[in-house]
């Protein structure tokens, strides 16, 4: 399982740095963020886990669920400040430096959560509130935050202002639910694991 779970979070990686560097918008750009942190980091890091590679084997006491969780808010909201969003739109470094930051402090989240499931939980579930109210605040801003031009692609046209409201969604939809998903998959696990010997199998 371990090899093609990471194998398929490297081609959405893949997948998602296309898509941040094609330049179409905040509408690219979320899905790019999203697709990087809450779908391609949780599958390379169940893939790592518990091989030599596995930050959160390797170094326990630092890639722990609840640092690595203030890691990933300060990196997300971070490069969502409109001057750190400008600096990533409007350069090849700021690009890469930021998709960079996006995987890794993904990475180190979910692989220390699959390594400490107990305070994995409480990270992810952190990590939703977090997504969930940028997300919002994104969406409901009654201006255009990051001088965004629109978004034209697949016949569609959208405002600078549908642009920004449409990435916001698209954070509150993917980024919160898949890291509510994980924490409710690790709380699902962590209790079956719990479970007596002997306990009454329901049907």
């Amino acid at each position: 399982m371990r090899r093609p779970a990471f194998a398929a979070g490297v081609a959405v990686l893949a997948a998602a740095w296309a898509t941040a560097a094609s330049g179409h918008g905040m509408t690219a750009h979320m899905a790019a963020h999203m697709a990087a942190v809450a779908v391609a980091a949780p599958l390379m890091a169940l893939g790592l886990a518990g091989t030599r590679a596995d930050p959160a084997s390797r170094w326990p006491r630092v890639v722990a669920p609840l640092p690595m969780s203030l890691i990933e808010l300060l990196v997300v909201w971070g490069w969502h400040w409109p001057a750190a969003r400008a600096f990533s739109a409007g350069s090849a470094t700021g690009l890469a430096l930021e998709q960079t930051m996006f995987l890794a402090a993904g990475l180190l989240l979910w692989s220390a959560c699959l390594e400490t499931r107990a305070a994995g939980i409480v990270a992810l579930l952190l990590t939703t509130m977090h997504m969930t109210l940028l997300g919002t605040l994104i969406t409901l801003a009654p201006r255009t935050l990051f001088g965004t031009a629109g978004f034209t692609g697949f016949g569609i046209t959208l405002s600078p202002a549908a642009d920004q409201q449409l990435g916001g969604v698209i954070m509150l939809l993917v980024g919160a639910g898949s890291y509510l998903f994980g924490g409710l998959a690790l709380l699902f696990g962590l209790l079956r694991s719990n479970r007596p010997a002997g306990a009454r199998q329901w049907s």
